[in-house]
């Protein structure tokens, strides 16, 4: 509460109304022979309204004060009485974030995706899909994408890449890798599973958060949680059985977060750099974005998994870590802008809008 105090000067009128005066004036005009108020019961009146308002400590021989009592924000008070530093901001948070808040790519379970128009670095999220996450790299290293085309592009949806024949019987063959998998659109809660809580609700879950830089979401009653399809999100397409994907046709979110694959679809990973050479190829014309004529189609280089790239030719990233009192900072800083161009932050934040901060080197 912030007490404002207006000052009116005036010796004449202050010797009427001082804090001694009060109490032996009447409430109201009363009418001849009505009797006043007993002065004791306006005296304690009095006295309790002076304990309540302190007014004594706002009037004077030299002013009237007039006390106005404002409710006000907790930020515009702390600009107001400049009791507290102005609040942190992104830039602030990660120019303070120390050397142990980042984290390397592990090389075992990060992807390069190789296009002619430059490398997309994958994470692959072990903890969450394993199976599939087994299946991939496995893929990856029997050379099955090499040569593939990206075949769908739909905007604000997906890129998806594989095998683009409709015939079964002409799709590239398999060695080591498994054609189809269990789904694995959850998983239990588990104490392997560190988990940074957002301060908001969710409309898909009762929790989400952040787990090992992956936007999740939980609950609590089934003991069950999973990876959000957030933009960036890895995810393996399948037919209408839940068991008809293993990783032989991916794809990426390119677009506003379709939560509504959340459990329904595996989720396996995420795009950490390189998105925009996905994100801005030519949307397809067909249904669902895919393309209509092969020479559409962007080729696939290569998939390698970044262990088996040489060093001197790996893509060196460090990505803040989750579960850390800068990370806390940094949703506080994403949640309620106060940087100059921001005028009315909206104190509240979807896991979706919390990007985790990457940078390149060790």
């Amino acid at each position: 509460m912030l007490i404002m105090v207006l000052a009116v000067n005036g010796a004449a009128q202050n010797d009427a109304l001082t804090a001694r005066n009060l109490p032996s004036m009447p409430y109201h005009h009363s009418p001849p022979g009505m009797p006043i108020p007993p002065a004791p019961r306006q005296r304690r009146n009095f006295t309790a309204k002076r304990r309540a308002f302190n007014v004594t400590r706002f009037t004077g021989p030299r002013g009237l004060a007039i006390l106005l009592v404002m409710l006000v924000p907790e930020a515009a008070r702390a600009q107001l009485s400049g009791r507290i530093a102005a609040a942190p901001t992104i830039a602030s948070v990660l120019a303070a974030a120390k050397t142990s808040d980042w984290r390397p790519l592990d090389p075992e379970q990060t992807l390069y995706l190789e296009l002619a128009a430059g490398r997309v670095v994958i994470e692959l999220a072990p903890l969450y899909a394993p199976a599939h996450v087994a299946n991939v790299k496995a893929l990856a290293r029997e050379g099955y994408f090499d040569g593939l085309t990206i075949n769908r592009v739909q905007d604000n949806y997906v890129v998806q890449w594989g095998d683009a024949s409709n015939d079964p019987a002409k799709r590239r063959a398999f060695k080591q890798a498994r054609p189809a998998l269990p789904p694995e659109f959850d998983r239990a809660i588990a104490s392997d599973l560190p988990f940074t809580r957002s301060p908001d609700g969710d409309v898909y879950a009762s929790e989400v958060g952040w787990s090992n830089g992956f936007p999740v979401a939980r609950d609590p009653k089934s003991g069950r949680t999973w990876i959000t399809h957030c933009y960036a999100t890895l995810g393996t397409a399948r037919g209408n059985d839940a068991g008809s994907g293993g990783g032989a046709q991916l794809f990426v979110i390119i677009g506003h977060a379709p939560r509504h694959l959340d459990r329904n679809d595996t989720a396996m990973g995420r795009v950490v750099q390189g998105i925009e050479l996905l994100s801005t190829l030519p949307r397809g014309t067909a249904a669902l974005g895919f393309y209509e004529k092969p020479e559409q189609r962007s080729v696939i280089t290569s998939v390698r998994v970044a262990a088996d790239v040489p060093l001197a030719e790996r893509t060196v990233l460090r990505i803040l870590r989750t579960d850390t009192p800068t990370f806390t900072s940094l949703i506080g800083a994403r949640r309620s802008r106060r940087e100059e161009w921001f005028k009315n932050p909206v104190d509240r934040i979807d896991v979706c809008n919390v990007p985790v901060p990457i940078v390149s080197g060790l």
